[in-house]
């Protein structure tokens, strides 16, 4: 199975340097719109070229990002998709809503920063529960599309949870999942092999952008 990772494209909340967290009043800006439009030609199956099976988020963000990038194009029909509660975004807690530049002074930034295992928001979850959950998404994702007769699973997430989803594939622990960064709309592969294969994932795609566009990997979520 080939696991195919969106992230949502730039939101008014990473234009103006706040974590939205779970706050589904945030949309995807203009230019957002834009990168996900463009980010279509990174996603050759949605033509059609192999049955695939599409999940999102259900974070507002993340739906509009689905609908935009699942929509009729040309000759090629739009592709119905559906909503998988585990790649929701992180429950950050006291610190939804809050600027970045306001988290950087707080002690726990940089124990999310190098240890980020043992890390939890507070009011909300820690970073080893969202890599639990996001190990949950995928596995329930794989077997919700072999029974639908695909070959390849779509999943439009959030910054964080994309980040830990492609740590598990390449084989590291979570205190190290910071050294990857996907930008707003970028596109990640992964192929899933067999029981018995060697390695049982190989990562062919990393973060990539339509127009090569810069991750920022300081910040939770992410980036811009």
């Amino acid at each position: 199975m080939e696991i195919i990772l969106v992230r949502h494209g730039e939101s008014t909340a990473n234009a103006a340097g706040v974590l939205a967290g779970r706050d589904d009043t945030v949309d995807l800006t203009d230019r957002g719109l834009v990168q996900v439009r463009e980010a279509r030609a990174l996603v050759p199956e949605l033509a059609g070229e192999k049955k695939l099976s599409v999940f999102t988020s259900p974070i507002h963000r993340c739906v509009r990002t689905a609908e935009e990038l699942v929509a009729a194009d040309g000759d090629a029909p739009s592709v119905p998709f559906s909503v998988l509660d585990d790649l929701s975004e992180v429950d950050y807690g006291e610190w939804t809503g809050r600027s970045i530049r306001a988290l950087l002074k707080e002690p726990l930034w940089d124990t999310v920063r190098r240890t980020p295992s043992v890390a939890r928001f507070p009011g909300g979850e820690s970073l080893a529960e969202v890599a639990a959950r996001s190990h949950s998404a995928l596995t329930r994702a794989c077997e919700l599309a072999a029974a639908e007769g695909a070959k390849a699973v779509v999943l439009v997430s959030h910054g964080d949870v994309i980040k830990l989803m492609l740590a598990h594939a390449l084989g590291l622990e979570v205190d190290l999942f910071q050294r990857i960064a996907v930008a707003p709309a970028s596109v990640s592969r992964f192929v899933v092999g067999k029981a018995e294969s060697v390695p049982p994932m190989t990562v062919t795609m990393l973060g990539a952008t339509a127009r090569g566009r810069r991750a920022e990997a300081r910040h939770p979520g992410g980036g811009r």
